[in-house]
């Protein structure tokens, strides 16, 4: 039984792969190390992240309920503003209506009695009185 140049080729490329396959598994190895510490970095980081992501998310929902009180204070106040604006309009209204109708009528029996004449208009509502001179009635 002779071995023939094909069988003899097809042991030279067994051994090549062979060879291939020995010297492949340490850096395989090495690759399989490197994933499983990989793995495990992500599996502590996650355990780390997870409590601060929910510490996060429970200061933000905390922050919100914190501005929707603001929120209703703030309304409050306006609203506040708003009565205390229509409050001072009406108390203006109501006290300071009859003192300007006082001051005007005080002002008229003011100017009727010192003889400031108002608008224009003689004291008393009435002409003046024309006196004749005291030279020109003699003469007559």
């Amino acid at each position: 039984m002779g071995i023939t140049l094909g069988q003899v080729a097809g042991i030279i490329a067994a051994l090549a792969a062979l060879i291939l396959v020995i010297a492949l598994i340490r850096p395989l190895a090495k690759l399989g190390g490197v994933l499983d510490s990989a793995a495990a970095s992500l599996k502590e980081l996650t355990e780390h992240t997870l409590p601060a992501i929910d510490e996060a998310a429970q200061a933000v929902r905390d922050a919100n309920g914190q501005i929707a009180r603001v929120d209703a204070i703030t309304a409050a106040a306006a609203r506040t503003a708003e009565d205390v604006s229509a409050m001072t309009t009406l108390i203006t209204s109501t006290i300071a209506a009859p003192f300007l109708a006082i001051r005007k009528g005080a002002e008229k029996v003011k100017s009727f009695f010192v003889g400031e004449p108002q608008s224009g208009a003689p004291r008393g509502g009435s002409s003046p009185a024309v006196v004749p001179n005291s030279s020109e009635s003699t003469r007559s």
